[in-house]
């Protein structure tokens, strides 16, 4: 294989010949999957890098074979937990526009691709599968969604609880209209007085508390799954808060993994509360069955891990690798209208580079059926492609599955979805769509 010096890759017998991308296609190709996902009640759908084309594709194709062969009923991907639920309204027959709901209801950058657009469009059609998103909200950049969707709760659970307007205040003063305005929204909190901040992470704990010693009251007013959600977005509130802390005293990327990947385990574990089986779409590194240092950050703690310590064997996380082409800025700066850069080619003792010798086109490969020496191919690749990053990975213990993208380029951007986002967002893009 061009550009590569791995002398060999697996066997021909470890090979499943894929022949599509395309989600309406038939499912024939994925049959040997059906050993690999077995009762598990979580799938867990990786991709080695956000926005591009081929993966988003297999993540559709995917979650469509999990509905109809295997009965799942929920779709979660790497999105905002409080921003989704306006997505899953609409999943279910709901009559706001879909371009504002992908702009919004789909957090950093995740909704604004055609692709996307047709899982969302798909799941409507389809019925009785839910969606959500299992992140934080408000790309990770800002508290309000969430916040908001546990005062909207409170306003319906305790009418006569008067909140501190000052709680909204403070998290409006920083929040960040989108991703793009990390550094700005992180200096902006850093600046706020330490009393301001000390008055936002004490009014969200005394809210904690309150829905804690107050949830039969409420769940008498409402529900028990609309208290459990209002509940999970205040947590996810208050995460967003201390990774603004923890950032303010000078912590590094580490610690806002471990917050993060924490906090989608749980939101994971609440959709099991009412669906049978759920499919988890996020990063590789999220899905991992392990712990994973990315950037040269110490390891932490990642969402797969968390889920098997939970379920146990009733997890299965099926990832993905990468030959050429060109993938999302991971960790670069997307200035001057840039989003996607040229893969480098591979390291040749990683795993991408295995699976590249392996086969020239679209495969996938059961890990768990493996030869003797495939296995120990599979083990003597012990890093992975994380954008353009790497990180040291266990496959065999990581994964039970592997499907190979031979090709990667962006997705395609959803004009409609772009048009509804927020002015920074469509500067930006209209910067990179020029460029193209």
């Amino acid at each position: 294989m061009a550009g590569h010096t791995v002398v060999s890759g697996l066997s021909a017998a470890a090979v499943h010949p894929l022949t599509t991308l395309d989600p309406t296609a038939p499912l024939t190709d994925l049959a040997w999957l059906d050993e690999v996902v077995g009762q598990a009640r979580i799938v867990g759908i990786g991709e080695s890098s956000h926005l591009n084309r081929e993966a988003l594709l297999w993540r559709h194709r995917l979650v469509r074979y999990l509905v109809e062969r295997h009965g799942f009923d929920a779709v979660a991907i790497e999105s905002g937990f409080a921003d989704g639920r306006s997505v899953d309204d609409w999943v279910r027959g709901g009559t706001a526009r879909l371009d504002e709901l992908l702009a919004q209801g789909i957090s950093s950058f995740m909704g604004l691709w055609t692709e996307t657009r047709g899982l969302i469009e798909w799941l409507r059609e389809r019925s009785g599968v839910s969606f959500d998103g299992i992140d934080l909200g408000g790309s990770n950049v800002s508290a309000l969604p969430a916040l908001d969707a546990a005062l909207a709760y409170l306003a319906v659970a305790d009418p006569d609880y008067q909140v501190d307007p000052a709680l909204r205040e403070i998290a409006t003063a920083f929040g960040a209209p989108s991703v793009l305005s990390l550094a700005a929204a992180l200096t902006t909190y850093a600046e706020l007085p330490t009393e301001r901040r000390d008055a936002l992470t004490a009014g969200l704990a005394e809210l904690t508390i309150r829905f804690t010693s107050l949830r039969l009251n409420y769940v008498e007013r409402t529900s028990v799954p609309a208290f459990d959600r209002a509940r999970r977005a205040l947590a996810q509130a208050l995460t967003v808060d201390a990774i603004f802390r923890d950032s303010a005293r000078g912590g590094g990327l580490t610690s806002v993994l471990f917050a993060r990947d924490a906090a989608m385990a749980d939101t994971v574990e609440l959709i099991l509360k009412d669906r049978r089986r759920v499919a988890v779409a996020a990063h590789n590194a999220h899905i991992l069955r392990g712990r994973a240092a990315i950037a040269d950050t110490p390891s932490s703690t990642m969402l797969g891990l968390h889920l098997v310590d939970r379920f146990g064997a009733d997890y299965v996380p099926i990832g993905t690798t990468m030959g050429s082409g060109r993938t999302f800025a991971n960790g670069r700066p997307c200035g001057a209208g840039e989003i996607f850069f040229d893969l480098e080619p591979a390291r040749p003792d990683c795993l991408d580079a295995l699976m590249t010798a392996t086969h020239d086109g679209l495969f996938g490969v059961n890990l768990r059926g493996l030869s003797a020496a495939d296995r120990a191919a599979v083990q003597g690749a012990g890093e992975q492609r994380v954008g353009f990053h790497y990180v040291q990975v266990d496959a065999l213990a990581a994964y039970d599955a592997l499907i190979h993208l031979p090709t990667m380029t962006a997705a395609t951007p959803d004009v409609g979805a772009i048009a509804a986002s927020p002015l920074e967002v469509r500067e930006f893009f209209a910067g990179w769509t020029s460029g193209r």
